[in-house]
């Protein structure tokens, strides 16, 4: 997204000399102080604005998922709470979640206004509408100029410090390129666009170093980055936010994978970060295969 853990041990002589040292992964623990902006068990996270983690990340607004739905009993929205957020790897949770003062007057509001386009929400079935935008190398990109090839959209941004959140996404993305091209007489038509909802940080520059970091293939796989006016267009026609509280450096955001088919038409929209590789992989397979109108 410290504390100290204590168990009893064994006395030597009851333990076994030949018995393998157990090893747990890599773990950061960190305490934090927020305000709830949403609680939802059913999905089992609780969206926080929280401030700034020392030697993590800065303050920003964010969901955190839950192990336990019991920890979200009694939560309100505008509530202050002080939890501890457990790192891995590749996974990240909040525990032992407490209120410290109750919610009088609501939740926090979103940070300042930016200019935006007005566009309307993109259904399924509807085509996917020209957007510009520059890539990792430096070279122009229009959303219309994959004709005849599937598109996997999502929007990242490298600074992302949570491994449940971009780093997750995109690693899942690096999995489906690997997997997608090496499936025998697998589909060739398809690319992938990951567009930054960072892009005065992200130059292509930044872009390109980050990409490398994933293994992935530039014929096959696009990092974008270009006006925020038109990333910020794209990403609400998926009903993808993103925005800056006062005084956050990076972005607060949800997520959405959107998949594109050959013809240009939005074919699914996917809400969050719990579709697994498979059911894209699938979903792709789908989309290289779409019939002309």
């Amino acid at each position: 997204m410290g504390g100290l853990l204590a168990g009893c041990e064994k006395p030597e002589s009851a333990q076994s000399p030949t018995a393998p040292a157990s090893i747990s992964p890599p773990r950061e623990i960190y305490s934090v102080t927020g305000n709830v902006v949403e609680v939802n068990a059913p999905e089992q996270y609780v969206e926080i604005k929280h401030v700034k983690i020392p030697g993590y990340m800065a303050a920003m607004t964010m969901p955190f998922d839950v192990k336990d739905t019991n920890e979200l009993n009694g939560l309100n929205a505008g509530d202050k709470v002080v939890f501890q957020l457990i790192v891995l790897t590749n996974d990240a949770w909040i525990e032992n979640i407490r209120v410290t003062e109750k919610a009088i007057h609501g939740i926090p509001t979103k940070g300042p206004f930016r200019l935006v386009r007005g566009v309307e929400p993109l259904e399924v079935g509807e085509p996917l509408p020209e957007y510009h935008f520059t890539n990792q190398l430096g070279e122009a990109v229009s959303t219309t100029q994959f004709k005849g090839k599937a598109l996997v959209l999502v929007f990242v941004f490298t600074r992302c410090p949570v491994p449940t959140f971009c780093p997750l996404t995109v690693g899942n993305l690096a999995d489906t390129q690997r997997r997608l091209k090496a499936m025998a007489n697998g589909p060739t038509n398809w690319h992938i666009l990951a567009v930054s909802i960072d892009p005065e940080h992200d130059t292509p520059a930044v872009l390109r170093e980050y990409a490398a970091r994933f293994n992935y293939d530039p014929k096959s796989w696009s990092f974008l980055t270009g006006e925020l006016i038109e990333v910020t267009a794209l990403a609400e026609q998926f009903g993808m936010t993103f925005w800056h509280e006062n005084g956050e450096q990076l972005p607060s955001h949800n997520l959405r994978t959107v998949v594109v088919d050959a013809n240009g038409k939005v074919q699914s929209i996917v809400m969050g970060n719990k579709w697994t590789v498979e059911d894209l992989i699938k979903g792709v397979v789908k989309a290289c295969t779409a019939r002309p109108d």
